[in-house]
C-alpha cells in the first residue's frame, strides 16, 4: 500500500490517520487472491511459500505485528532477554503502557545495559527518534546495538503518521552496514491496516509470533519519495504571510514574535519557535535562492510556521542526524528545529523545499 495523493476535491491529504479516522490507503490490486492474513493484512500463495527468511547483513530492521499483550511479551520481550542475556545494550522506546508492561515483564532493571523512554516524549515529533536511536547505538560501538522502537501508534496524528512513515523508511540508509537491530512493533489491532501496510514497505524483515519472513513489498527509498509527493494541509484565508529577502532576517525574527506573542506562546516556547523560523529562513537565504515566504497561522493546539524556498534537499537524513562540525550548515539548521519543535514536516520538490514547524501550547 502506498501514500498518495488526496482526491483534487479534498485539501486535506489522506495519510494514515487515528483508527477513528477509518482506512485511508490506496488499495491496490494483489497478483494473487489471498487466502489467509499476516499481520492483520491479506497474504497471498506466494507468501504462504515463505518458510524462512536470510538476514540482510549486519543491520536488521524487523516490523513485529501483534495484536495482545501476551503477543507483544512474546515478541518484543523475548527479543530484549535474548539482547541482554548475550550482553548486548539494549534500547526501548515505546509508548508508555507498552513500556510498563515491559518493565513488569523484565523486574529489576541493569541500569548499565538496559535504556527505557516513553516514545511519546522521545519521540513525538518522529524527525527526532533517529538521532536518539544513533546516539544509544554509538555509545556502544563494540557491541551489536539492540533497539525496540515503536513509533507508531493510534493516536498519532496524520501528519505525525506521515513523517513517522518516513522515519521508518530512512532508518534502512542510517544503520546500512551496522551492526544493530531495531524491532519495530505494530499493534494491527489499533493501527489502520494502511500504517500496517507500510511497515510491510519500510521495513525488509516481517514477524509474527514465531514466524520470519522477507517483506515482498519493501520499497526502501521509495516511500520518502511518497512521502514528499503528499501536499500539505493548506494554511487557511487569515494566515499572515511574509515574503523575505537577503538583509530581511532580523525582520523575520520580529514579526515571527509578535506573531507568537500575540498567538499566546508562553515565553520559553515562543523563543524555540522563533529561533527555529529563524534557522529555516536562514536557510532559505543561504540555500533556497536568496528567497523565501513564511507564512503563520494558529490551529488551536498548535503554532505553525512554514516556510517556502527554491533550494533542494539533497540529503533525506540532513536534520536527522546529530550534526558534527564538518556537517553542512543547512543539515545544522534543519536538525535544530527537529529539536525545538513539537513536529517538523518536509516537502522536498523539484520546484523548491516547504518546512512546515508546529509549535504546541503549554
Amino acid at each position: 500500500m502506498r501514500l498518495r495523493h488526496p482526491p483534487r476535491r479534498r485539501p486535506t491529504p489522506p495519510v494514515h490517520g487515528p483508527k477513528a479516522s477509518g482506512d485511508t490507503g490506496v488499495r491496490r490490486p494483489s497478483p494473487a487472491r489471498p487466502r489467509h492474513t499476516r499481520g492483520g493484512l491479506p497474504v497471498t500463495d506466494a507468501e504462504q511459500s515463505v518458510t524462512r527468511w536470510e538476514p540482510p547483513g549486519l543491520f536488521v530492521h524487523p516490523a513485529l505485528f501483534y495484536r495482545t499483550s501476551e503477543e507483544y511479551l512474546r515478541g518484543v520481550g523475548g527479543f530484549v532477554d535474548t539482547a541482554l542475556a548475550a550482553g548486548d545494550p539494549v534500547l526501548i522506546a515505546v509508548p508508555g503502557p507498552r513500556l510498563d508492561l515491559l518493565r513488569d515483564h523484565l523486574g529489576p532493571l541493569d541500569a548499565d545495559r538496559l535504556s527505557l523512554a516513553d516514545m511519546t516524549e522521545f519521540g513525538r515529533n518522529p524527525g527526532r527518534i533517529l538521532a536518539g536511536l544513533r546516539d544509544f547505538a554509538d555509545r556502544s560501538p563494540d557491541r551489536p546495538a539492540r533497539i525496540v522502537g515503536e513509533p507508531l501508534w493510534a493516536r498519532r496524528s496524520p501528519a505525525e503518521v506521515v513523517e513517522a512513515t518516513r522515519h521508518e523508511a530512512l532508518i534502512n540508509a542510517a544503520f546500512a552496514g551496522r551492526d544493530a537491530t531495531i524491532l519495530c512493533p505494530y499493534d494491527v489491532s489499533e493501527l489502520p491496516p494502511a500504517v500496517c501496510a507500510d511497515a510491510r514497505r519500510t521495513h525488509p524483515v516481517l514477524w509474527e509470533d514465531d514466524r520470519r519472513w522477507s517483506s515482498p513489498h519493501y520499497a526502501g527509498a521509495a516511500v520518502n519519495a511518497e512521502c514528499d509527493a503528499l501536499p500539505l494541509v493548506p494554511p487557511p484565508p487569515d494566515a499572515h504571510a511574509l515574503t523575505f529577502v537577503d538583509g530581511d532576517l532580523g525582520e523575520v525574527r520580529h514579526r515571527a514574535d509578535t506573531w507568537a506573542h500575540e498567538a499566546g506562546l508562553d515565553t520559553a516556547r515562543r523563543g524555540d519557535f522563533v529561533l527555529a523560523v529563524a534557522e529555516a529562513a536562514a536557510n532559505s537565504l543561504a540555500h533556497g535562492g536568496g528567497r523565501g515566504t513564511l507564512t503563520l497561522w494558529d490551529e488551536g493546539a498548535s503554532c505553525l510556521a512554514e516556510i517556502r524556498d527554491r533550494g533542494r534537499l539533497a540529503d533525506p537524513l540532513a536534520g536527522r542526524r546529530r550534526p558534527t562540525l564538518d556537517s553542512a550548515v543547512g543539515g545544522r539548521g534543519l536538525w535544530m528545529m527537529h529539536q525545538l519543535c513539537d513536529l517538523v514536516e518536509t516537502r522536498a520538490a523539484p520546484e523548491g523545499l516547504t518546512v512546515r514547524l508546529h509549535m504546541n501550547h503549554g
